[in-house]
């Protein structure tokens, strides 16, 4: 299956599609692609702006906060956890409460371990991205996925501060991406006469799009950071 054609005969509305005639991986990424575009879509221009602008402190400065941005991180993954651990039971709300709290105290004593895992999610979604890009088989991102786990993951006991900069570069690339791809589209879709949907032809019709921003936002931030690191004191966890 022609993975280009699909993408080209997606609408320019994410609740439009239906991908119930794909297979599951490639159903799977495109659904997913949809998510994020629906959630970036939906930010007024102050939330993209806000978005824009707490991006670029983990993106430049993440090392010199990591600590809290690492403890943030996982508050954050024990809320999605919990939610739907707590959906499986009928229990949502107190599934998300007790799940980021639960990691959120978790990752305090456990800082090299909260590092490792975020660090593998962010070589996880990266190495998606690329299998992603290169049009490979959809039905085995997965696989792509995986290698980025593994890798992002023994950067922690390797390079520590690596990993840490691996992390908080991928998280404000993805804040940057996210508010200005929503003031593109507010540009594009509200004050342009006639509307036009350019960002959305680029994002669904060129699968290498948004995994090149992410991985050249990511690279850039670990440079800035390491540039940064150069002229201040030695840290530790």
């Amino acid at each position: 299956m022609n993975f280009l054609l699909i993408l080209a005969q997606t609408g320019k509305t994410a609740a439009q599609n239906d991908y119930t005639q794909v297979d599951y991986g490639t159903r799977y990424v495109l659904e997913a692609l949809d998510k994020i575009w629906q959630q970036t879509t939906a930010l007024s221009w102050q939330q993209a702006v806000m978005a824009i602008a707490f991006g670029i402190i983990p993106l430049m400065y993440g090392w010199r906060i990591y600590k809290l941005l690492t403890v943030i991180g996982l508050g954050l993954l024990g809320l999605h956890i919990g939610i739907w651990l707590g959906a499986q039971v009928d229990k949502t709300l107190l599934g998300a409460i007790l799940g980021a709290a639960l990691f959120t105290i978790l990752a305090i004593p456990l800082m090299r371990w909260a590092v490792c895992v975020l660090g593998a999610i962010a070589g996880g979604v990266i190495a998606a991205g690329i299998w992603h890009a290169c049009n490979l088989p959809q039905e085995f991102v997965w696989a792509g996925a995986l290698i980025g786990v593994v890798a992002g993951g023994m950067v922690s006991f390797v390079v520590f501060k690596l990993s840490v900069m691996l992390f908080t570069g991928f998280a404000g690339t993805s804040l940057v991406i996210m508010g200005a791809f929503s003031l593109i589209y507010r540009y594009e879709t509200f004050a342009q006469d006639p509307p036009t949907t350019h960002l959305n032809n680029l994002y669904y019709n060129n699968p290498w799009f948004l995994p090149l921003l992410l991985i050249v936002g990511t690279i850039l931030g670990i440079i800035l950071q390491f540039r940064f690191l150069k002229g201040s004191k030695d840290w530790s966890v």
